[in-house]
């Protein structure tokens, strides 16, 4: 019966270990491919950060480069307030660019997806970045690499070609991040910008350091004097046997002295000539290396003076000094930057330091001790992701664009819209990062990513499906209704209030809205307030003491397509423009006023974004919701516009119909005095009065002289509205 039990229990601890090892494997796997975490298509709900690591380095390969570049960067970056992503190259959608402000890309060789993903976060004015850990950037510092002469011919090819496509990544990014001043220099070959930030230990890492110490100081001693060599790769080889003769003499000459070699490394001449002082060890989980390498007595760095290893970081002194463990190390790159000889560590130039410095640790219990906490305390504040976040944190926020997400309440092309969008494309064209942002997709293909206005592509966010946790310099409100969602965001630097009209007065019938939308004059609240026209800054300030700036509105003048219009012969051809269903339009008046006219003589078209015709209506032609971009084509086909409204934000159509050179009979109202004079560039009407408008509309086509009067001043007004003219004021209106 014990042998089977003996079975039994042999089985069960195989099963077990080889479910330690596939569960081992599916965090590894999670780690890299899990992107539901962050970002998932099928997901209704998606997040906007500030930074998307997308990381080309297999961790199952290659653990170390992964966990330093990238998840301890994301650890310094949050600490400094900016939310991190992260993706592995061959797994992520480059159209999730989108909902970042800067892309880093580390270790990434060049596939489509990363060129897709370049191109777009460029166009949408994301900042783009690489960081490397290694020259691996090109082949003319991997191939001084003596491990590669190892390779077949056809594995140094497939090198080359991953070094040549993480090149052409690199080339293609505005700037780079780095490890050391050698590849900070050799990287400035290929980017205009790079910063250093160290390899520096997590949070994570120092808790467990903290344990092995802990540990470390209730082990007994057993005599033994333990060296150890932690392995990156292969290609760490020549560096062990550089100094091989130096061990093999210590291991003669100090039979208590054992070396442990640990990770992916092949040293069985060692192992043959001293089997009983050789310790083989294969890598294993990072989170058990403190406790490994806090059983060592002395820490070995060595790396042959090559340009390749001076760019290396100083990973493996770090390690050991967090569980105060000395290091000796080659006197070349960063070991030489960082290290201070005889205090923080030992530094060798040739085989006879080697020599001299293992028996001066071996023989001296003491020195290892004081080396050991000089190290440690160094560190302990120079070596943290919490205390050394800030100048990462200083670099991102410093070569960031100026963010900025105009709320809207739909992309229903209005007025007030349109002026939103045009303000939003001069700000792209400064370079700015520029959202736009909208409660709803009721207005919107769910598809579209990328909102097309002339000839620009602007980034577009839906409230009820992201989100946000992402930086701005200025979150701004645009119509009454956003400036409720944009109060309360906390990660906005500056909150604006776009007001283009008296809001209160567009909502005549519902009471609740005309209290929000007049509440929003007196927010208390650190709202700035700016502004498109001059009436609306008067009241601003007369009515709700809120000083704001200003900026006009313009149009697009076309100085090729206007005309003068000849009334001989032929129908006149009158525009009725506006929403029938919105009171302050007064479309109806427009349609008493033509309702007299002789219909023998005129031609009446209406256009409506909106509302539709009314049964009594008389039309001989109706335009209905026709985009921004065409309109113009129906005013040039146009003779007269007669608009009738009494209230307006900004009254584009006079200005519009002017700009072919046809003639407009209008209502004065705050939204167009900015811009009309009576019988100079226009003909102005009392609101209500159809006789006055019918008097106008005869005058006009019977007054050849008043005709080209009209003609030449409406031209020169649309003329100085052109939108070149103002650029410069919308842009200035959003200094901070």
């Amino acid at each position: 019966m014990d042998h089977i039990f003996k079975l039994y229990k042999f089985l069960l601890l195989l099963l077990l270990f080889l479910l330690s090892i596939r569960l081992e494997k599916f965090k590894i796997k999670k780690e890299i491919y899990n992107n539901k975490t962050n970002f998932d298509t099928n997901s209704k709900v998606i997040f906007t950060k500030d930074i998307l690591f997308i990381n080309g380095c297999n961790p199952r390969v290659l653990p170390h480069p992964y966990r330093y570049r990238v998840l301890h960067q994301i650890e310094q970056l949050q600490f400094g307030f900016l939310d991190c992503d992260k993706y592995f190259y061959l797994k992520f959608n480059p159209n999730i660019v989108r909902y970042y402000r800067i892309i880093i890309f580390f270790r990434c060789p060049w596939i489509k997806k990363i060129g897709k993903a370049i191109s777009l976060a460029k166009r949408l004015n994301k900042k783009v970045l690489f960081d490397i850990d290694d020259l691996i950037i090109d082949t003319k510092y991997t191939d001084i690499i003596p491990y590669l002469n190892s390779l077949t011919k056809i594995k140094k090819q497939k090198y080359d070609n991953t070094v040549k496509r993480i090149k052409k990544t690199l080339k293609h990014c505005d700037g780079a991040i780095t490890t050391t001043e050698t590849l900070a220099r050799e990287l400035k070959h290929y980017v205009p910008t790079v910063f250093i930030n160290h390899n520096v230990a997590s949070e994570k890492m120092w808790s467990l350091s903290q344990e092995a110490l802990s540990l470390k100081n209730l082990k007994g001693k057993d005599g033994h004097v333990v060296i150890g060599y932690f392995s990156g790769s292969f290609s760490h080889n020549p560096d062990i046997e550089m100094i091989k003769p130096v061990l093999y003499k210590i291991l003669k000459e100090y039979k208590q002295v054992q070396i442990l070699l640990f990770g992916l490394i092949s040293s069985n001449d060692l192992y043959n000539e001293f089997p009983s002082q050789i310790i083989f060890k294969k890598f294993t989980d990072w989170m058990e290396l403190p406790k490994i390498i806090s059983n060592i007595d002395i820490n070995i760095a060595p790396i042959e003076n090559l340009k390749f290893n001076w760019a290396k970081s100083e990973n493996k002194w770090v390690e050991a000094a967090l569980v105060k463990v000395p290091t000796i190390a080659s006197n070349y790159g960063q070991f030489k930057r960082v290290i201070k000889h005889n205090e923080t560590g030992l530094l060798c130039s040739n085989l006879n330091d080697w020599y001299l410095n293992l028996k001066s640790l071996i023989n001296n219990e003491v020195l290892r001790r004081i080396i050991g906490e000089n190290a440690y305390e160094y560190c302990r504040k120079e070596y943290n992701t919490l205390y050394n976040h800030n100048k990462l944190v200083n670099f991102i926020n410093l070569i960031s664009p100026k963010h900025i997400g105009f709320f809207l309440p739909s992309l229903k092309i209005s007025g007030e819209v349109y002026v939103v969008l045009k303000h939003a494309i001069f700000l792209q064209d400064e370079g700015w990062d520029v959202d736009i942002i909208i409660p709803n997709n009721n207005f919107i293909n769910t598809e579209i990513t990328l909102f097309d206005f002339e000839g620009h592509k602007l980034n577009l966010l839906i409230l009820n499906r992201i989100k946000m946790l992402t930086r701005y310099d200025i979150v701004v409100a645009t119509l009454y209704s956003t400036l409720y969602d944009i109060i309360t965001y906390y990660k906005a630097k500056y909150h604006f209030y776009l007001v283009q009209n008296y809001e209160t007065d567009f909502l005549q019938y519902d009471q609740d809205l005309r209290i929000k939308a007049e509440k929003t004059y007196s927010i208390p609240y650190n709202i700035k307030y700016i502004t498109i026209s001059k009436w609306c800054q008067n009241w601003l300030l007369k009515n709700y003491n809120q000083n704001s700036s200003y900026a006009p509105n313009g149009i697009d003048f076309n100085n090729t397509n206007y005309y003068m219009r000849n009334f001989k012969n032929r129908k006149i051809r009158i525009l009725i423009e506006g929403d029938s269903s919105s009171f302050y339009k007064n479309v109806d008046e427009s349609f008493k006023i033509v309702e007299k006219l002789d219909k023998n003589l005129f031609e009446i078209w209406y256009l409506s974004n909106d509302g539709k015709p009314k049964y009594w209506y008389y039309i001989d032609k109706f335009f209905h919701k026709i985009p921004h971009e065409k309109i113009i084509k129906i005013y040039y086909e146009c003779d007269i516009l007669l608009k009738s409204s009494w209230l307006e934000s900004f009254s584009y159509p006079p200005l519009e119909m002017m700009s072919t050179g046809g003639y407009s009979i209008v209502v004065p109202n705050e939204g167009n005095k900015e811009y009309l004079q009576d019988k100079r560039n226009c003909l102005l009407y009392k609101l209500g009065d159809i006789n006055d408008a019918i008097k106008n509309i005869q005058l006009l086509i019977s007054d050849r002289i008043l005709q080209r009067k009209l003609y030449i001043n409406g031209v020169e007004t649309a003329k100085k509205r052109d939108w070149k003219n103002f650029r410069n004021q919308v842009i200035h209106l959003y200094d901070i």
